[in-house]
């Protein structure tokens, strides 16, 4: 699979195209995960985005079957937060996983964490959804939200077939949902979908990505 880590990303160029953020709270097409019990982001942007990945989301959104709904975890990331969040899991393998080379460590960090130069949250392009039924109970996806290779024993990626059928059910009515609006999948993330950055560009073949990482005070009211 592509990786994050792949030095190929690094030269997509970006279009950097400044379209606005948009609060993905405001919207009435989803619920959003107010308690951030899940993620370590404190911004208080981190449900903001793109407003055209708002726009895709909706389209998303009318794909599910009916008694379903998306529910977003997090959005905007800043990008200390990322820079944090990497070296954080960079140390950890090194401890868990002492055998790799420095390459082979770098890549496996990818699978869970985006390097800082070519992660899609700190331009507003990624979202982290999981999908929730009519009484706001969320779906089994097979492994929880975040966790990663370690902590799931690989479920957490898309295509795992260490997972339920059932699971693999709600996952494919996420993905078919989510691809029908144009996002891409990180496959080692089944939450993990994004549209407009170089990752993005590099699954779809687009010559460039269309936008580039923003400072949090970028996202401040005026």
């Amino acid at each position: 699979m592509l990786t994050l880590a792949d030095p190929a990303l690094l030269a997509i160029p970006l279009a950097d195209i400044a379209e606005p953020f948009v609060d993905l709270a405001d919207y009435p097409d989803w619920a959003v995960d107010l308690s951030r019990s899940q993620i370590a982001s404190r911004s208080p942007h981190f449900l903001e985005a793109r407003r055209a990945v708002a726009e895709r989301l909706q389209i998303a959104a009318r794909h599910l079957p009916d008694g379903l709904r998306f529910c977003v975890k997090e959005a905007y990331r800043p990008l200390a937060r990322q820079q944090r969040s990497y070296d954080e899991h960079l140390a950890k393998l090194r401890e868990l996983r002492p055998e790799l080379d420095e390459t082979a460590l770098l890549r496996e960090a990818s699978l869970y964490v985006a390097p800082p130069a070519v992660a899609p949250h700190p331009t507003g392009a990624a979202l982290d959804v999981t999908l929730i039924d009519a009484k706001g109970q969320e779906l089994d996806m097979g492994c929880p939200f975040n966790a990663d290779s370690e902590e799931s024993a690989g479920a957490c990626y898309t295509d795992s077939p260490a997972i339920s059928a059932q699971a693999r059910t709600n996952r494919r009515m996420l993905s078919e949902a989510m691809r029908a609006a144009g996002f891409v999948n990180y496959p080692s993330e089944w939450w993990h979908w994004s549209y407009g950055d170089r990752y993005w560009a590099a699954v779809c073949g687009a010559p460039q990505a269309l936008y580039a990482a923003v400072d949090e005070s970028f996202l401040e009211p005026a």
